[in-house]
């Protein structure tokens, strides 16, 4: 990737302004190496809400996404619009030659985000997904001990509760839209769950066996899940996620021969975690926030270094197959094996 070798802030555009696109709105209004140019939505009024908040100029607000990649002056885009936007968004920037932030999930088929990947590897440009577990300092010690260290995990279990309820009584609402959404709990929130175990251990999935709980006679939206990943290094992991409780946990358990990290989170605050040893002793090293990263920060850090930004486009394929794989095999009511049903999983896992 190339350097960002000009020293003037880097312009960058939000299509999608909804709670994830506000929040980045903010964000690269308050960091002083980035310019917020242009957004763009296909609602007028939160349209005109957000640019008067951070002071967009009404001719860089745009209700077609087409118009706004051609007109605004652009050196970035951050893709913030329902799932099943984002294959076609973000093929778009790309084709513009714009770096890109692009909310997961990558996209809402494995073939799609497959070809993603394919072009953000094989391109000059910035492209980067949006888990933000990926600059979380207790995440990073997990994937220092294991997927960059010398040590193999055993056994891991995963789990994150939410409260979709209300979703699911509104049939107008975007995420019960099956061309918008793509899926439901699992694809839009228990990726998080799936996507750090994944990044976290470094290891090869081969085989996936799900229980899904489906809303609809169609198998699109799922209300919660129990999902079985068997690895090719011996390791299992237990993934389970639901829509319909009442408030927000999510925890991450990973044990080997030497004890174990837990990763643990309350509601959406930041998540932090501690370390279990081989006699059952906690110990709860600090892991200080003073580099905590925002997705925004991430972002412009590998457009201005070139290096690889924290969470990659194959990181957000990753996390894809296995949730779509998932969904497939609840459907089958059977165990399926990766290799088979997408022919491309070896090398995304190699």
């Amino acid at each position: 990737m190339p350097r960002q070798t000009d020293s003037s802030p880097i312009a960058v555009g939000v299509v999608g302004l909804g709670s994830l696109g506000r929040r980045l709105c903010q964000q690269f209004v308050e960091l002083p190496r980035s310019d917020l140019v242009a957004v763009s939505d296909v609602d007028p009024d939160g349209l005109a809400e957000v640019g008067d908040s951070f002071d967009v100029p009404e001719a860089h607000r745009y209700r077609s996404f087409e118009a706004f990649l051609d007109s605004a002056p652009m050196d970035a885009v951050a893709v913030a619009t329902p799932n099943g936007l984002h294959y076609e968004q973000t093929s778009a920037v790309l084709d513009r030659g714009l770096h890109v932030l692009c909310e997961k999930p990558l996209a809402t088929d494995a073939e799609e985000a497959y070809e993603l990947t394919t072009r953000a590897e094989a391109s000059d440009q910035t492209v980067m997904v949006g888990y933000q577990r990926h600059f979380n300092p207790a995440y990073k010690r997990a994937r220092d001990e294991w997927a960059d260290g010398d040590r193999v995990p055993r056994f891991i279990t995963g789990e994150v509760t939410h409260d979709w309820q209300s979703y699911y009584e509104q049939e107008d609402d975007w995420r019960m839209n099956p061309e918008l959404s793509g899926g439901g709990h699992l694809l839009n929130v228990g990726t998080h769950v799936i996507d750090a175990i994944l990044w976290t251990t470094g290891l090869t999935p081969t085989h996936v066996n799900a229980y899904v709980d489906f809303h609809d006679d169609e198998q699109v939206f799922d209300r919660q899940s129990s999902i079985n990943i068997e690895f090719a290094e011996g390791a299992i992991a237990n993934v389970s996620d639901t829509g319909v409780v009442a408030r927000t946990r999510e925890h991450v358990h990973i044990w080997d021969d030497e004890g174990a990290i837990y990763l643990e989170g309350h509601e959406w605050d930041d998540r932090t975690g501690y370390v279990i040893d081989d006699e059952g002793t906690e110990h709860h090293p600090y892991d200080g926030y003073e580099r905590w990263l925002s997705k925004g920060t991430a972002f412009l850090d590998a457009i201005e270094t070139g290096e690889t930004p924290p969470a990659t486009a194959r990181d957000g394929l990753k996390a894809v197959l296995i949730t779509m794989a998932a969904y497939e095999s609840g459907r089958r009511n059977e165990r399926v094996a990766l290799d088979e049903l997408y022919p491309f999983a070896s090398d995304v896992f190699q």
